[in-house]
């Protein structure tokens, strides 16, 4: 992969690929356009149409593996693995590099949101003129403020005016920008387009994967909790353009964490067509994708490469031969397990592959390409517990199991693994120990992994301990696992056709329990006390809850939710809700924004602990310094070489700190 930067600025019309609809249809179906004009906003098909392209911008950014690396890379979740560009080590910083206006790849949000912005404005106004029905309409307000809250997150304020007046539809390229503050990117167009949604949505998806009211209520609550502590500022962490912490609206702190609670609250009471899954393991496995917990995805399908935006069944490139609309970002947190090796004879070592990385293989079998590595701080502290709560378990890879079977119809019914000991297809090849057992041999002198994984007496599989993992070795991540239910797929490189989730029901119950921890008054809701404990013990109770053990690979019938509930501090405090929120989305592309949200980027991330090499004595502990500018994300250099004006007026117009 390449740092490719798209050369857009803002304004311009955005004319790659354009969507429509057909009415009669529940799901959304894709059909390409080369261009469109403002006046087919002004129809029924046009609105649906240029809808239709909106919801397919998400593809441009959520899987996205760049994005995805600056979401996560430089938290408390992920370093860099051994086969980082520098795109990767720059976002981690303990490099002594940053994430500067060349490197950081939130590039990929400013260029995506600016085009799907106009976009949304232009069916806002268009449709209106039309009288097109405002649920229809109000699907376009959700988008625009849904990218605004992501841009006003990274880069503090932004430009409302593209250059045909605030919130306003441009047709003419600019080559000028003023970015306004964040209170007035909050106030004037986030909080606003949100409302305006919430009371003209359905309750309903109008399709299949379509916004409603309660998608809107859960970014308008996340947008009123982040702005809540941008005015509070506990850490005085700089923003830009500068300006007051005060809002124009005339309200504190208090209130909008208040706004927070009520608003998940609202929704928690009123459900809709949403719920929670009965268990964790069902809102991941793949062939649950799609359900009623999830709210928003970037979606695509095994079904049709147009469709999908990518080619189903071959090496990247997509029907246009690029590949910025496919879901990669598994790829990055996969570590080469198909150079471990077994024995073909026992008595003398006769190395082959262990592992054939079909898709055919299953949800733990995905691409390679290891950009970014777990450190062992997570599995120590923020999955502590691997026996009650069932997150661990399904979040991770943590037994790799024979494969070799799919690689051809020659290939032998037997290996022999460590100790020589036999291993037939589907049985454990390699272990990651939760624990140290000692006495492990990584010597590798006569059982050669070729990994540099250990063996341990009577054990046919090879083991690692996951405080030994290195920036090599580490579990992979099984929840955004690459599988497909159909069986004629045998390209490894194929990149997921799996939906990447982007909202979820479940976090209404962790915004609520943040915001009452920022002092919001509580009140009884219809699933519990409503308090910040009541609401993070529904969360904890359901991890409690197995129906299936990805380690055992079979089926586990457990409850151990009184255990979990019983173990919830009595008073819950912002950390509490951090590590929760890490083990209930850990990989998902959270990390960054909460961290940054609660200024506590520096106290969670600013060290880590990793091995060099698989299986070494004493992990290495790896310092961060994060500066407080660094909350703020550069503005792209993309962005800055299409602008007219001086070196001053770029300077002026960059975040302060980085050049």
């Amino acid at each position: 992969m390449k740092n490719n930067l798209y050369k857009k600025i803002l304004g311009i019309i955005a004319i790659a690929l354009f969507l429509t609809t057909v009415s009669c249809s529940d799901i959304l179906e894709e059909q390409p356009r080369n261009i469109y004009e403002p006046g087919f906003f002004k129809t029924e098909q046009g609105i649906e149409g240029g809808l239709t392209g909106l919801y397919g911008t998400l593809r441009r950014v959520y899987g996205q593996p760049y994005y995805y690396n600056a979401c996560e890379t430089g938290t408390d979740e992920y370093t860099y693995g051994s086969q980082a560009d520098q795109n990767f080590k720059n976002a981690d910083i303990s490099t002594g590099a940053i994430p500067d206006a060349s490197y950081s790849r939130f590039d990929v949000i400013w260029n995506v949101a600016y085009a799907a912005i106009n976009s949304a404005s232009a069916i806002i106004a268009n449709g209106t003129e039309a009288n097109m029905p405002p649920a229809l309409i109000s699907e376009a307000y959700f988008f625009r403020a849904f990218y605004y809250f992501q841009l006003v997150q990274t880069f503090g304020g932004v430009p409302l005016d593209l250059g045909g007046g605030e919130l306003q539809y441009n047709t003419t390229p600019s080559r000028v920008s003023t970015r306004n503050t964040v209170p007035e990117v909050y106030t004037r167009a986030i909080f606003k387009d949100l409302l305006y949604a919430i009371e003209n949505l359905p309750e309903t998806p109008r399709l299949t994967g379509t916004v409603t009211k309660n998608t809107a209520r859960l970014i308008l609550a996340k947008a009123y909790l982040t702005y809540g502590w941008w005015l509070e500022n506990p850490n005085n962490i700089p923003t830009y353009p500068t300006c007051d912490r005060t809002d124009p609206d005339g309200h504190d702190k208090a209130w909008y964490f208040q706004q927070a609670y009520d608003v998940s609250a609202t929704a928690i009471d009123n459900p809709g067509a949403y719920a929670l899954q009965p268990t964790y393991y069902d809102v991941h496995v793949f062939t649950n994708d799609r359900n009623n917990e999830i709210m928003l995805y970037a979606d695509h399908t095994e079904d049709n490469a147009q469709y999908n935006e990518g080619n189903v069944l071959g090496w990247d490139g997509s029907p246009n031969n690029t590949n910025e609309a496919q879901n990669q970002a598994v790829w990055m947190v996969t570590w080469y397990f198909q150079n471990v090796q077994s024995s073909t004879t026992t008595g003398s070592w006769s190395g082959t592959g262990t592992f054939h990385r079909s898709v055919r293989a299953g949800q733990s079998f995905s691409r390679m390409w290891s950009r970014m590595a777990t450190p062992i701080n997570i599995f120590n502290t923020t999955f502590a517990d691997k026996t009650n709560d069932s997150r661990f378990d399904g979040t991770f890879v943590s037994v790799y199991r024979g494969t070799w079977d799919l690689a051809g119809s020659n290939t032998p019914p037997v290996l022999y693994n460590a100790n020589y000991m036999p291993i037939k297809p589907g049985e454990p090849a390699v272990s990651f120990l939760a624990s140290d057992p000692g006495s492990i041999d990584y010597s590798n002198s006569v059982y050669k992994s070729n990994s540099g994984l250990g063996v341990l007496p009577g054990r046919a599989d090879y083991v690692v301990p996951l405080d030994k993992i290195s920036r090599t070795v580490f579990p992979g991540l099984w929840k955004l696992g690459v599988a497909r239910k159909g069986t004629d797929y045998n390209d490894d490189k194929v990149a997921s056709t799996r939906p990447f989730n982007i909202l979820k029901f479940s976090e209404f119950y962790f915004i609520a329990s943040e915001a009452a921890v920022k002092g919001a008054s509580t009140k009884a809701l219809s699933t519990c006390d409503g308090t910040a404990k009541g609401l993070i013990n529904v969360i904890r109770a359901r991890a409690g809850r197995w129906i299936f053990s990805v380690a055992n690979n079979a089926s586990k019938i457990a409850i151990n939710s009184a255990a979990m509930v019983a173990a919830t501090p009595a008073t819950i405090d912002i950390n509490y809700i951090l590590d929760e929120r890490s083990r209930e989305y850990f990989g998902e592309g959270y990390r960054w924004h909460d961290l940054a949200r609660t200024q506590k980027w520096e106290e969670y991330a600013g060290s880590y602990q990793i091995c060099t090499n698989a299986g070494d004595a004493a992990p290495v502990t790896v310092q961060r310094f994060i500066e407080k500018y660094l909350y703020l994300r550069p503005i792209p250099t993309g962005q800055l070489e299409h602008m007219d004006g001086d070196e001053a007026y770029k300077k002026a117009y960059q975040n302060p700190g980085y050049n």
